[in-house]
């Protein structure tokens, strides 16, 4: 239960000030800004106690969004709901979320905090349903009796983010499977640490209210399964949109649900075994005194050969007093940039089970400074379609309505490099 709503500046200046409850006074609320915000403390205090309030907040960009309260409220729901705000005024302002925008939409903003709470409780947050109601000019639509009682039993009903009627001349949904893997190996090449975030975005267009039925390679699926030889992954830290219905998700390990219009994040995972690197990175520094380092950086790809990687940027580290560089590659294009100390090698599209090699020597300009280089990690960024480096597949897609249409279906995976990083 939030007692009042604020989006502040990076000064701490007030945008937006909406009270629902008079237990918390402006004047309190000032002490917060002035305190935490405008000291710029707010990131690494996300729950502030000053007084006997509560001020609950996270940072977007440059606007931090509070919500004050002086009672014992759920503070996850809390933070959870002001996310939601992030989302729903992005759904206005066109994807933009900052202070120039907030400037821009004072009238809409107020209007849509009167319509999604009500005495400090969260209420309707879909975008779809209040825009039915509430234009871009923040100015309520005349709609007819029968358009607000519709209105009115999608934002209440069992399905409150998704409208009845919905109709497509071709009826198509895409999954996409996309995978951030992180990695940190040591210089002797073992692994530190690894790790795969993911997300399943759905882009649905499909009729009427259709029931969806979605299974993945989870390793407690599979083992239900008596005649299937894979074993399935492990998947740790699953969160799902409110579609999901997770009742179904715990007896079967199946993922049913009534899709929103449009696209929407399904799911987020993390997945911290058995991980399949994409890339080995095997370095080579050898230093001649103060005046010269010589590399050697061999690169193999680990995927299958009909796959390949794209984007792929590599990022090798060199001294600050770097002079003249000589690079020599057989694939790609390297120089050295100032600007980043580093030689950035890139090469646009790098096939699978295939090994490349940079070599190049770094001449040193004598400094009077005697600090040690730090020697940072080689890093690499790059992009594999069809390719997951956690092992998940989607087993199955099933789309179940009653007026029996056939939907066309589209599964895409995509790996890209999170925190990829090989010590030196």
């Amino acid at each position: 239960m939030a007692s009042s709503i604020l989006l502040l500046n990076t000064r701490g200046e007030v945008l937006i000030y909406r009270s629902y409850r008079d237990d918390v006074s402006r004047t309190e609320v000032s002490q917060f800004c002035t305190q935490v915000v405008a000291a710029k403390e707010a990131s690494e205090r996300p729950i502030v106690t000053l007084n006997g309030v509560h001020y609950i907040n996270i940072s977007q960009n440059t606007i931090t969004l509070v919500a004050a309260s002086a009672s014992n409220v759920n503070t996850a729901m809390i933070i959870q709901f002001l996310y939601k705000l992030i989302d729903l005024f992005k759904a206005y302002f066109g994807g933009e979320f900052n202070e120039a925008s907030i400037r821009k939409n004072y009238v809409l903003i107020y209007e849509l905090l009167d319509e999604i709470i009500d005495f400090g409780l969260p209420q309707i947050t879909e975008p779809e349903v209040l825009k039915q109601f509430i234009t871009q000019g923040g100015i309520k639509k005349d709609m007819k009796d029968e358009q607000i009682i519709g209105a009115l039993i999608q934002a209440t009903g069992a399905t409150s983010w998704r409208p009845e009627g919905i109709r497509y001349k071709r009826n198509e949904v895409y999954i996409d499977v996309i995978e951030n893997v992180n990695v940190l190996m040591s210089s002797k090449g073992t692994v530190l640490r690894s790790d795969v975030s993911g997300q399943v975005m759905v882009k649905s267009q499909l009729s009427f209210m259709p029931e969806c039925k979605f299974g993945m390679n989870d390793k407690l699926a599979m083992a239900s399964e008596t005649q299937s030889l894979d074993k399935g992954i492990s998947i740790d830290d699953i969160k799902f949109h409110q579609c999901v219905r997770l009742g179904k998700f715990d007896k079967d390990r199946a993922i049913t649900f009534i899709p929103p219009d449009g696209i929407f994040e399904l799911m987020t995972y993390r997945v911290t075994e058995n991980i399949n690197l994409p890339f080995k990175l095997m370095p080579i520094y050898q230093e001649y005194g103060n005046a010269k380092i010589e590399i050697s950086l061999k690169v193999k790809s680990m995927f299958d050969r009909n796959l390949f990687a794209t984007n792929v940027v590599i990022k090798i580290p060199t001294p600050r007093n770097t002079g003249k560089c000589n690079i020599f590659v057989v694939s790609g294009k390297a120089k050295y940039e100032p600007e980043q100390s580093a030689i950035m090698w890139r090469i646009r599209r790098f096939p699978g089970d295939s090994e490349y090699t940079m070599r190049g020597s770094v001449n040193l300009v004598t400094t009077s400074s005697e600090k040690v280089w730090s020697k940072p990690p080689i890093s690499i960024d790059f992009q594999v379609p069809m390719f997951t480096a956690s092992g998940l597949r989607v087993r199955f897609l099933r789309v179940i309505e009653k007026s029996n249409y056939k939907p066309i279906k589209w599964i895409r995976y995509i790996t890209k490099a999170g925190s990829y990083q090989h010590r030196i």
